[in-house]
């Protein structure tokens, strides 16, 4: 029990670790992108600066409640902050939304009135943009929660507007059609938001208590029964805190010669079938077959 504590709080330091690196270049690169902003006359590259500071404030909330989210259970939250993390994913994935809309509003027009920039300084500041942004996805890409998920579609976007403006810039050293810039600005923030919304969806999702996608309550009522002397189990509640740590609450069935030992025999060995589908908080509540009750 004390090497897995010693994991989880080792996991969270990690994850923690993973926004604030992401949190301190995107803000540092934002200063950079308005003053190269200024210097190229792009005004692609001031109104990517205005999404990159608004990301920074995302990765700073996203920073701040995932450190909130390791502190222990109390008598205020009896199930302990976890879910603060989920809160960062909820208000970052707002953040990018709006961001998103943002860009659209600004890259649509200039596909009918584009405007004329310094392609060679888009270039340069692509290449940057690129190297930065990048190192911060890879900090975040193989993070678990929804928080860190979240925050990497923020910067994934900035990585992938950063290839637009590279492939836009070496287009036009050599072609006058600046509307192509714009044109897959406005292709990448789409599938952007459709990552978005599936992000999304699952946060609510979790928020709403559902149960996990990844796990049928119908299956785990019948291996409990299969898997165990239990007689039924039912009233099954499976709801998860943060998309990571599940929790249920089931009430069983048992025979009415089941004895104190045997009763403790079938929790258990529910609890290590419960671990074996990803559920490690159970409660369990016992009923004998022949007590009065609705199942």
């Amino acid at each position: 029990m004390a090497d897995e504590h010693k994991e989880d709080h080792n996991h969270h330091h990690e994850r923690i670790g993973n926004i604030k690196v992401a949190f301190f270049l995107n803000f540092s690169f934002t200063i950079l992108e308005i003053i190269g902003g200024i210097w190229t006359n792009s005004m692609a590259i001031l109104s990517d600066a205005l999404h990159d500071l608004g990301d920074s404030l995302s990765l700073g909330i996203a920073w701040y409640l995932e450190k909130y989210s390791g502190k222990g259970s109390d008598y205020k939250f009896s199930y302990g902050y976890a879910r603060f993390s989920l809160l960062g994913a909820l208000l970052n994935s707002v953040i990018l939304i709006v961001g998103s809309i943002i860009i659209l509003t600004q890259s649509i027009p200039r596909i009918f009135y584009p405007q004329e920039v310094y392609p060679q300084g888009m270039f340069i500041f692509a290449i940057i943009g690129i190297l930065i942004n990048g190192l911060a996805v890879l900090r975040l890409s193989h993070g678990s929660s929804l928080n860190e998920r979240v925050v990497s579609w923020h910067l994934l976007e900035d990585v992938l507007g950063w290839v637009v403006v590279l492939i836009g810039s070496i287009i036009l050293m050599f072609v006058d059609i600046p509307w192509f810039d714009p044109a897959l600005s406005v292709l990448i923030t789409i599938y952007v938001l459709y990552n978005v919304f599936k992000n999304l969806k699952e946060t609510l999702n979790i928020f709403l208590e559902g149960v996990p996608k990844s796990i049928s309550i119908e299956k785990i009522e019948n291996e409990i029964c299969e898997k165990t002397n239990v007689i039924k189990a039912y009233h099954t509640h499976i709801w998860s805190l943060d998309g990571e740590k599940n929790l249920l609450s089931l009430h069983i069935i048992v025979s009415d010669s089941s004895t104190r030992e045997d009763i403790i025999d079938m929790k258990n060995q529910i609890r290590e079938l419960m671990k074996e589908n990803g559920i490690e908080h159970v409660t369990i509540e016992v009923d004998f077959k022949s007590e009065e009750f609705e199942y």
